[in-house]
Order: C-alpha cells, then sequence, then structure tokens
C-alpha cells in the first residue's frame, strides 16, 4: 500500500528583496542628489524663467519622447525634480496623456502595418485584444493601471485595438498612481539636493521618504488588483469562447 505524501504549500513570505531594493534605491537617490545638487536649481531656475511656458515645453518634450519610444521614467523623475509633487504629477501627466494618444493615432492611421509585426505572436495581447472587444475603457484603464506592456509600445498596438479614442484617452486616467510614484521619487531627489545644501531640515526630508514609501505601497497594490482583473477578464472571455 502506498502513500503519497503531499509538499506544503509556500506561503507568501515578506517581499524582503522588494524591500532592500526600495531602501537601496532611495539611498542612491539621496546620493545622486547630493552630487547634483548644483545642477537642480540652475535647472529649476531656466524653465522659471520661461515663465508660464515652462511647464508647457516640459510636457511638449515628454510627449515627444513617447512618441519616439523613448522611456517616460527618467522624463517622470525629472518632473519631480522641477516641478514637485503635484505640479509635477500635472505636467507629467498632461504630456504622457498626449503623447499617448499622438502614439494611438499613429499606429491606427498611419503606421498600422509596422505595429502589428511588432506584436505579432504575443499572445497575452492577443488576448487583451478580445477582452477590449468587449469592455474597451475597462480594460485599458486596467492595463494603465498594471503595466502589462511597456508604456511607450502599448500606447502604439492598442491603436490596433476596437476601444474608442474617447474611452482610450479617459483610461489615461490609470496612469496616475505610478505617475505619482515616479514624480515623488524625483521631489526626493531634489530634497536631498536641498538638505545637501543646507536648506532643508532633516524633519521635511524624513515626512518626505515616508510619504513616498506609503506611495510606493498604495501603487504596489492597486497595480496588483489591477493585474488580477485583467487575467480575470481574460479568463472570463476564454471560457465564454470555449
Amino acid at each position: 500500500m502506498s502513500e503519497t505524501t503531499q509538499s506544503p504549500v509556500p506561503r507568501p513570505g515578506l517581499p524582503v528583496g522588494r524591500v532592500l531594493g526600495t531602501l537601496v534605491a532611495i539611498a542612491a537617490l539621496v546620493a545622486i542628489g547630493r552630487l547634483a545638487g548644483g545642477y537642480i536649481d540652475p535647472f529649476r531656475e531656466w524653465v522659471d524663467g520661461l515663465g508660464a511656458v515652462g511647464p508647457l515645453v516640459f510636457a511638449a518634450v515628454y510627449a515627444a519622447a513617447v512618441v519616439a519610444f523613448v522611456p517616460g521614467s527618467a522624463l517622470t523623475i525629472a518632473g519631480g525634480l522641477v516641478f514637485g509633487v503635484v505640479e509635477g504629477a500635472i505636467v507629467v501627466f498632461t504630456g504622457a496623456t498626449v503623447g499617448a494618444t499622438l502614439a494611438f493615432l499613429v499606429a491606427r492611421y498611419l503606421a498600422r502595418d509596422l505595429v502589428e509585426k511588432r506584436i505579432a505572436g504575443n499572445r497575452r495581447f492577443a488576448a487583451i485584444d478580445r477582452a477590449i472587444g468587449h469592455e474597451g475603457r475597462k480594460i485599458v484603464f486596467l492595463l494603465r493601471l498594471s503595466p502589462v506592456f511597456p508604456f511607450t509600445l502599448l500606447n502604439y498596438a492598442l491603436g490596433l485595438t476596437k476601444v474608442r479614442l474617447f474611452d482610450y484617452v479617459l483610461a489615461s486616467l490609470g496612469m496616475i498612481p505610478g505617475t505619482i510614484l515616479y514624480v515623488y521619487l524625483g521631489s526626493l531627489g531634489a530634497e536631498a539636493a536641498s538638505a545637501a545644501a543646507g536648506g532643508a531640515d532633516t524633519g521635511r526630508t524624513a515626512i518626505a521618504v515616508l510619504g513616498f514609501l506609503a506611495t510606493l505601497v498604495v501603487t504596489v497594490l492597486v497595480t496588483r488588483v489591477a493585474r488580477r482583473a485583467l487575467d480575470d477578464a481574460a479568463g472570463d472571455l476564454q471560457s465564454q469562447e470555449s
């Protein structure tokens, strides 16, 4: 008589690697902020010298970068460095939305064949494409919350789907959590540079770091929920088709 043994199901533990990675990233950012302290203020002064045009110029550069497949994370962090959290998030979100919309229109009306070749054979996108046919705005919003695909590629790929332009633009609201996170990260660099120059107190810097960590936790939780919702939507659609 044979006995079957079952291996215990591993329990999800504390993501120590992610925590350590976050702490290392913050430490590196503080170090970079100290090194860049002499350049941040002049850059800010240059942007301020442009007056009301400054944020518009930054948003236009950001939009052009999105269309050109340039990763937006560095520019988003720069937005936090220059404008701070609130204004930086608004400027970056505006530039990202405009750039994403332009990429969407290019894929839909000008470069459809090239984009189709780029994503050909991607099973995950094929499943999402079918799901978008049923719930376009919802699926695109979830994709913005959970970056299953690289942001710049996703903008072009969604141009091949049946989602309406209005729904696509409205679903851009899903970029807000990630935008705030990276802008907050950039503002920490500015805070570190200011502290290195003697312009900020330790307490305010500590509060800024704690605020960033809270934003990070919320963003990770939202991303997980969105990813599960995407998987559920794709799974439900497959079960209906089978």
